[in-house]
């Protein structure tokens, strides 16, 4: 993964060294910003292979920078790698909504971020070679094609990785998934990552299928299952 490009956002510059420091030593060109509005544009001009987005910045906040990012079809799918602060739930959740991939909380293990990128640039490179497949699974209807979820014949707008995490369950359906193996197959990650995002995406996930969320089992201390 050498030569990929980072952008870095963030105002603390202790943390912004410490990023740029650990990333460079795998080889990444880091590039930092400390605001916002300099970051959003520098972003557009030319996209980077992933950025890592505080939420609390100068210029302009983190969630609208992922707003304006998702809105342009030449970011619509650059993935994105929250910072977070602890007790920022829900400004975590909102960014989750708006399309980021994941979320990193303050402090953190530089190696668990060097972790998370390589996943996350590991999975935009993955080919599945199955794009013309529709899965269903009672009124659940995926259009792989199209990147396209239907709840009885209403398409619902879901995230790229509320899409990649409902294909792994449904194309495994009444087959339980851990947590380690959807972290390693939807997001990419080592099993070393140990990361509550899996459960933060399927109450989301949850929350879009309305009547259909209870399909999603949760076997406790295990994972995920999709019931058929």
């Amino acid at each position: 993964m050498s030569n990929e490009r980072l952008v870095v956002v963030e105002d603390e510059s202790d943390i912004a060294e410490v990023l740029h420091y650990n990333l460079t030593k795998e080889g990444f060109d880091v590039e930092v910003h400390s605001r916002g509005d300099a970051a959003l544009e520098a972003i557009r001009a030319n996209p980077p292979s992933l950025v890592l987005l505080d939420l609390m910045l100068p210029g302009m906040d983190g969630l609208e920078i992922m707003r304006m990012l998702r809105r342009e079809s030449a970011t619509s799918t650059l993935p994105v790698i929250m910072i977070t602060a602890k007790g920022e739930d829900v400004d975590r959740i909102v960014g989750l909504e708006l399309g980021a991939d994941d979320y990193i909380t303050k402090p953190f293990s530089p190696r668990e971020v060097v972790l998370r990128v390589k996943g996350l640039l590991r999975r935009r490179e993955t080919k599945t070679g199955e794009d013309d497949e529709i899965l269903e699974t009672g009124a659940i209807r995926l259009d792989i094609a199209g990147h396209r979820l239907e709840i009885a014949g209403v398409e619902t707008p879901v995230t790229a990785t509320e899409f990649r995490l409902l294909r792994e369950l449904m194309a495994n359906a009444g087959r339980v998934q851990t947590r380690d193996r959807l972290l390693t197959v939807v997001w990419g990650y080592a099993q070393e990552v140990d990361s509550r995002t899996v459960d933060t995406h399927v109450r989301r996930l949850r929350k879009k299928l309305g009547d259909e969320a209870g399909r999603i089992e949760t076997v406790v201390g295990v994972g995920y299952r999709l019931g058929k």
